[in-house]
């Protein structure tokens, strides 16, 4: 009895081990700062989480949709990176405010000049995006996360709906039903990218708490979960060694 007792308590120690170290399966994201809407310009944040114990990351490179071009791109200084705006030219002009766009930024690069993202930690960085398309209902973004190993993730995959998520996926921006104000659903978003860093620190400390509040909730109820298991199968365990004593 004391013997299947000790394997009990051995065992719910592991798992719950294992679920503290276990990874919390983030990949890169983007996440709009109040709403996207269809037809509008949106700020949206492009997070990065450091997926790796022993790297740290120091390059990141998102791709914009081909078929869903943006005639403007714009963004916002980063403390301890540099930024390229990579264009390219269109196969079919934009119109944007009355005038021809021939041209749209294809990819946005961003490089660290310092120890960039250290493990254990996520970075953002800020776009101002517009005008979104009407006509679909989501931006696929892809995106390259370069570690200082020379370790390069290709977040890439289009998730499917209906279908398990892939195992490197792509960032994707949802798009809401089309607003009289076109200028999005934030004051963020209906300011140029230098203006929108005023304040910008204080509204971030709010996303981060906020962002480390949701996956703190997700990863203590995985915990629980497994915990919960692993005392049944003790349970189990006990019960079968009682019957078999008797």
């Amino acid at each position: 009895m004391r013997a299947f007792a000790r394997l009990g308590v051995v065992a719910v120690t592991a798992v719950a081990g294992l679920a503290f170290a276990s990874p919390a399966f983030a990949h890169v994201s983007v996440q709009p700062e109040g709403t996207a809407a269809k037809g509008g310009y949106a700020t949206v944040n492009v997070k990065v989480p450091n997926e790796r114990p022993n790297a740290s990351t120091v390059k990141v490179e998102v791709s914009l949709p081909a078929d869903h071009p943006l005639a403007s791109v714009m963004p916002q200084a980063v403390p301890g990176w540099t930024i390229e705006v990579t264009k390219a030219k269109l196969a079919k002009p934009l119109t944007l405010h009355g005038k021809s766009i021939t041209e749209a930024v294809g990819k946005v690069t961003w490089t660290a000049t310092d120890k960039g993202i250290r493990p254990g930690y996520f970075q953002k960085f800020p776009l101002s995006l517009g005008q979104l398309p009407e006509d679909t209902d989501e931006l696929v973004l892809k995106a390259l996360q370069t570690y200082d190993n020379k370790e390069v993730v290709r977040w890439i995959e289009p998730p499917v709906e209906g279908q398990e998520e892939p195992e490197h996926p792509a960032a994707v921006l949802k798009l809401s039903a089309t607003t009289d104000d076109h200028h999005g659903g934030s004051a963020a978003s209906a300011e140029p990218a230098s203006k929108s860093s005023t304040g910008g620190e204080h509204d971030g400390e709010k996303a981060q708490a906020h962002d480390d509040s949701e996956h703190g909730s997700e990863r203590w109820l995985g915990i629980a979960g497994i915990v919960l298991g692993a005392a049944g199968l003790v349970a189990a365990l006990v019960t079968g060694r009682r019957r078999g004593n008797a």
